[in-house]
């Protein structure tokens, strides 16, 4: 049988999602990936330089389908921060829970270690870059070094809950994880008026659900 000529980004990032699932395990070697699929190994390097890029793109590609998904709805370009954010957690679990599978195996063996995942950083770079684009309103300083630090502070938080919400995911055995859309409406609420300097209503309420959660779960 003659070897494909043509294959795309996505049929490599396809096949290779489901070698793992099928196997438990990744590909011996891009050599041995290319002949599975019938194609030349020199395609592959056309798109990724190794199996590890795959995994860092395949998360980053949830993140382009959350964002260009939302940007065709004409309600949430008129949302305000806070909305549009809850509207990016909904989407964005919505395109892992599709694909949970491959989540599970790409995650579940290190939940506990998800900051330092190597998986994961292309997914933390644009999230950052969206968090940045949302243009959530602080405390004005008036002071460029306090803002800039400020900002930092603000992405940096908003990617550790983030993963937060990502391990409270995989851990949820609720039916259609109906545990994690209030956990995600319960704390992104809660950092938003943390940020506002609003009463902490939201915030013990998050803290109770949390505390009911733990309890429940022993």
């Amino acid at each position: 049988m003659a070897k494909k000529k043509k294959i795309t980004q996505n049929d490599i990032t396809t096949w290779y999602m489901e070698y793992v699932l099928n196997h438990n395990k990744k590909p011996s070697s891009v050599y041995s990936f290319a002949k599975e699929n019938n194609f030349d190994e020199s395609l592959f390097y056309n798109y990724y330089a190794s199996f590890e890029a795959i995994e860092k793109g395949v998360f980053k590609s949830f993140f382009n389908a959350t964002v260009t998904l939302l940007e065709k709805s004409e309600d949430y370009t008129d949302y305000d921060p806070r909305n549009k954010l809850l509207s990016f957690y909904y989407t964005f679990f919505e395109n892992l829970t599709a694909n949970r599978s491959y989540v599970v195996y790409a995650l579940a063996g290190n939940k506990n270690q998800l900051k330092s995942l190597a998986a994961l950083t292309e997914l933390k770079k644009s999230f950052s870059e969206y968090i940045e684009i949302l243009n959530i309103k602080t405390i004005d300083f008036k002071e460029e070094r306090i803002e800039k630090l400020q900002l930092r502070s603000l992405k940096e938080t908003a990617w550790l809950q983030l993963l937060v919400t990502m391990k409270f995911w995989l851990e949820d055995t609720s039916s259609s994880f109906e545990k994690t859309d209030i956990f995600i409406e319960k704390s992104v609420k809660a950092s938003f008026d943390l940020i506002d300097t609003t009463p902490l209503k939201s915030i013990i309420d998050f803290g109770k659900f949390l505390f009911k959660e733990k309890i429940h779960n022993k």
